[in-house]
C-alpha cells in the first residue's frame, strides 16, 4: 500500500524537495488510505459543501477546497517527515474554516449568530482532538483550516441588504442612497485575508524547497498531531535501515524494529531503498 500510494502522488517530503515534486502537494488531497477513509471524507463534503455549494456555488467552493488542501499539504510537509502523508481532510478543513470566516464577515446577516457561532467553533475544536491520534495527520487539518479561515474572508464576502434593496427600487421611489456595496470592516478583513494568503504561502514554498523542518524550531509542535499514551507510540523520527547490497540481493533491516528482509533487487537505487525501508519498519 506504501509503495502504490508513493506511485499515485501522495505527500512525502523527500522526493517533493530533493526529487522536486512539487505536484505531490497536489495530487495528495486525490489519494486515501482506504476505502473506510475515502467514505469518511465523502460523507463530510457532502454534510459541509452542499450547503456553501448552494450558496456561494461551485466555483468559489472549489476554490477553497483546492486551495485549502494544497495548505494543509504544505504546512504537512514542513512537519511531517518521516511518513506519507493522503486525503482531502485539509480541504475539508478549509470548507470548515471558511464557514466561520463567512460567519464573522456576515455577521449582521445572521440571525441566530452566537449559537452559530459557538456550534462551528465546537466542530472544530473536536475534529483538531481527534487530530492527535496517531496516523492522523492534525497538520493537514490545521493547514487547511488557516488556509480557509482566510480565504472566506476574501471569496465569501456578501453586499449589504441596503445596497440589494437600492437596485430594486421601483423607478420613482426614492431611498436613502448607499454608495458601498460592502462595508468598511469587510473591506479590511478582505485585504488583511489577502496579504496573509500570499505571504503565508509564499514563505511556506520557499521553505519547503530550501529542505527547512518546522520541528527544528518547535520542540513541541509534534504534540499538535500526535500526543503518546500509554496505549499508543508517536513514532516521529525518520526511519532508518542498514542497508547491504549483495550482487543479486538487497537485505535491508530496520532500525528501528530490529526487522529484516532480503528482496531479490540488482543494483537497486536509493528511491528504491527507501521505500522498501519504510515499508519494511511501519
Amino acid at each position: 500500500m506504501h509503495a502504490r500510494l508513493l506511485k499515485m502522488g501522495a505527500l512525502d517530503v523527500s522526493k517533493i524537495v530533493q526529487g522536486r515534486q512539487g505536484w505531490r502537494l497536489i495530487t495528495c488531497i486525490w489519494l486515501h488510505a482506504g476505502v473506510v477513509h475515502l467514505l469518511i471524507n465523502v460523507l463530510c463534503l457532502l454534510f459541509i459543501g452542499i450547503r456553501l455549494e448552494q450558496e456561494f456555488g461551485f466555483v468559489r467552493i472549489g476554490l477553497v477546497y483546492l486551495i485549502s488542501g494544497f495548505g494543509g499539504s504544505l504546512m504537512s510537509a514542513l512537519f511531517i517527515r518521516s511518513s506519507i502523508s493522503v486525503g482531502a481532510s485539509g480541504a475539508l478543513f478549509g470548507l470548515i474554516g471558511s464557514m466561520l470566516s463567512e460567519l464573522i464577515t456576515n455577521w449582521s446577516l445572521y440571525a441566530n449568530k452566537v449559537a452559530a457561532l459557538l456550534t462551528l467553533v465546537f466542530v472544530i475544536v473536536v475534529n483538531l482532538a481527534l487530530g492527535i491520534l496517531p496516523r492522523v495527520d492534525n497538520f493537514a487539518h490545521i493547514g487547511g483550516l488557516i488556509s480557509g479561515f482566510l480565504l472566506g474572508f476574501v471569496v465569501f464576502i456578501r453586499p449589504q441588504f441596503a445596497w440589494i434593496n437600492q437596485k430594486r427600487v421601483a423607478p420613482g421611489q426614492e431611498t436613502a442612497p448607499v454608495k458601498r456595496k460592502h462595508k468598511t470592516y469587510q473591506y479590511i478583513l478582505w485585504l488583511a485575508a489577502v496579504v496573509l494568503l500570499i505571504v503565508g504561502f509564499t514563505v511556506a514554498i520557499v521553505l519547503l524547497f530550501r529542505g527547512y523542518n518546522a520541528n527544528d524550531h518547535c520542540s513541541w509542535c509534534h504534540y499538535l498531531s500526535c500526543v503518546p499514551t500509554k496505549k499508543w507510540k508517536c513514532n516521529s523520527s525518520p526511519q532508518t535501515c542498514t542497508v547491504m547490497q549483495q550482487p543479486n540481493t538487497l537485505d535491508l533491516t530496520c532500525d528501528g524494529t530490529g526487522t529484516h528482509h532480503s528482496y531479490s533487487i540488482a543494483g537497486a537505487t536509493q528511491d528504491q531503498i527507501s521505500q522498501l525501508c519504510n515499508s519494511l519498519c511501519s
